[in-house]
């Protein structure tokens, strides 16, 4: 059986490595959740500068006018201050609460900075996710080698969770609600600051966050529908992309279907995953780094590094509601926007196996442990040499309530470029109650008529 979590971190920060586990927890272990874990399984309690978690933001917060139909959430911290600014000039003296990503970030741009507000614990997710995750730590459990869930379904997939796998599990299912659209931005960012605006509606039905059902077995392999459609510029407008998102990939692999308005046909796209280039991303990431990471575990050994607490982006909504020419920079973002608050993350590693390739040898995740969003990675080429930071934006969009990303940036350290994606800037807000969405429009026949230049 599962042991506590704690023990298990305090295990792997002396080192130890915890292989696949395929036990459910106990219910002594479930009776937690609630209680001193959070109904998703972080700690409740605070410290270093963590405050313990009081429920969160579950509606907008009182004085706050807001119209979640015609406008991005507004920062409800308006009045907190600066407390700590990082700079090249004194990152050293903070090093203990700076990921590898965030030195390497202030060591290679002078200009680059990180403003640290105070934390806020503001992630919330509905009651019925709770509940459900609370069943999940009852009945979830991995496949035989990890490439898969059984059991559990909604909210947290394992919120006691006991290796590696099981914590990149939780990210990849995390709760986003059913159906949800949003149109965002992307901007491949050159080294003199040069860039050409993309602009992609996408939408996808979340089955693991369908309530009309049990257990994952009930979704035939297949934890959501996604649909990209890109609107701008005119050179890519109408190409579209279609996702069947496989829950165990070695079982079978993720489905994909690609629409060129050019030649007006659909085609199997299979090099949407692993390192294939992302979709509009001028190269700067692959498809399997798409919202933190995604896809398929398969071409990596897993191993938990651990907890600690780290300066994160969070409650980024300065960030969200700065204009696209504002916010984007050379180099960098303008760091102006961006607010970094002390949370705990828990860590993991990924790295190749032999015999099998990935243009990414290694990478080191770092997830918010409340809301199991990637936040921060670093991502190590074959040489072992640092290659790209990844960092991800978060806010908790308290109309619904949920916590995730609210902007994407992968810096390529090598090169001096970045690319931000999925950017809500100047963008209509997300609809994360599209009940409108059905089954029928994921097909690859239905995607054509979307295809429209």
């Amino acid at each position: 059986m599962k042991t506590s979590l704690y023990l298990t971190a305090s295990a792997l920060a002396l080192g130890l490595t915890v292989g696949v586990a395929t036990a459910k927890v106990p219910q002594d272990q479930a009776n937690r959740l609630g209680a001193d874990l959070t109904p998703w399984g972080a700690e409740k309690g605070g410290g270093d500068g963590v405050p313990a978690w009081d429920g969160g933001l579950t509606a907008p917060p009182s004085g706050v006018s807001f119209d979640a139909k015609k406008q991005q959430h507004p920062n409800p911290f308006k009045g907190d201050a600066v407390q700590l600014t990082i700079t090249p000039g004194n990152a050293g003296q903070h090093g203990d609460k700076l990921t590898e990503g965030h030195k390497a970030l202030l060591k290679t741009y002078g200009t680059y900075k990180m403003n640290v507000y105070q934390s806020r614990r503001t992630c919330s997710a509905p009651q019925f996710v709770y509940a459900a995750s609370k069943n999940n730590a009852l009945v979830g459990d991995l496949t035989a080698d990890g490439d898969g869930v059984t059991g559990a379904i909604m909210g947290t997939a394992f919120p006691v969770f006991n290796n590696a796998m099981e914590l990149v599990w939780n990210s990849k299912l995390r709760f986003r609600n059913h159906k949800v659209t949003r149109q965002f931005a992307a901007a491949p960012v050159q080294n003199n600051g040069s860039f050409n605006l993309i602009i992609v509606q996408d939408e996808a039905i979340l089955r693991w966050s369908d309530p009309a059902k049990k257990k994952a077995e009930d979704l035939d392999n297949i934890s959501l529908y996604y649909i990209a459609n890109t609107v701008s510029p005119a050179r890519l407008a109408g190409n579209v992309v279609l996702v069947h998102e496989s829950i165990d990939a070695v079982k079978d692999p993720r489905k994909a279907w690609s629409y060129n308005p050019g030649t007006r046909r659909v085609r199997v796209a299979p090099d949407i995953s692993y390192d294939n280039p992302g979709t509009n991303t001028d190269g700067m990431t692959t498809s399997d780094a798409f919202d933190g990471f995604n896809g398929a575990m398969d071409r990596y050994h897993w191993r938990f590094l651990g907890r600690s607490v780290k300066y994160i982006p969070y409650n980024n909504y300065d960030a969200i509601n700065a204009k696209l020419d504002d916010i984007i920079k050379p180099q960098h973002l303008n760091q102006d926007y961006m607010r970094y608050e002390p949370h705990r993350v828990w860590s993991a590693e990924a790295y190749l196996k032999p015999g099998v390739r990935h243009l990414y040898a290694r990478r080191v995740m770092h997830f918010d442990e409340d809301s199991f969003t990637l936040s921060v990675s670093e991502i190590y080429d074959g040489r072992g040499q640092l290659y790209r930071v990844q960092e991800l934006q978060t806010a908790n969009y308290y109309h619904v309530p949920l916590c995730g990303a609210a902007g994407e940036i992968i810096y390529d350290i090598t090169a001096g470029r970045y690319l931000a994606q999925s950017m809500r800037n100047e963008q209509p807000p997300v609809n994360y109650f599209a009940d409108e969405l059905s089954d029928s429009r994921y097909t690859p026949e239905a995607i054509r008529s979307l295809g429209v230049r």
